[in-house]
């Protein structure tokens, strides 16, 4: 096995580690990290309910006939919407 300089070894999985070393010391802090947009809604309208959400996001899928599927429908597809729900996800969980 050919050695690099500094003793280590031509190891993939190792230079893999090393390269993503600094990206998952980093991902701790960010508080959306492992959570999936439908667990987030999910936690969100059992703790406000539809008209709840409706109130603090205004978006029609909170508001007519809604539902998980639609809204993560619509979510996914409208960035300014989501990040509004998902700052609204962060202020309840660091209240709570």
């Amino acid at each position: 096995v050919p050695h690099l300089p500094g003793g280590t070894h031509d190891d993939p999985a190792a230079r893999a580690a090393s390269a993503r070393a600094p990206f998952v010391s980093a991902t701790p802090n960010d508080p959306l990290h492992g959570i999936t947009l439908e667990a987030m809604l999910t936690e969100l309208h059992a703790h406000y309910g539809w008209d709840g959400l409706a109130q603090r996001v205004d978006i029609r899928c909170f508001k007519s006939e809604p539902s998980i599927k639609s809204s993560l429908k619509f979510l996914r597809k409208t960035p300014w919407a989501r990040q509004k729900v998902e700052a609204l996800f962060v202020q309840l969980r660091r209240r709570g």
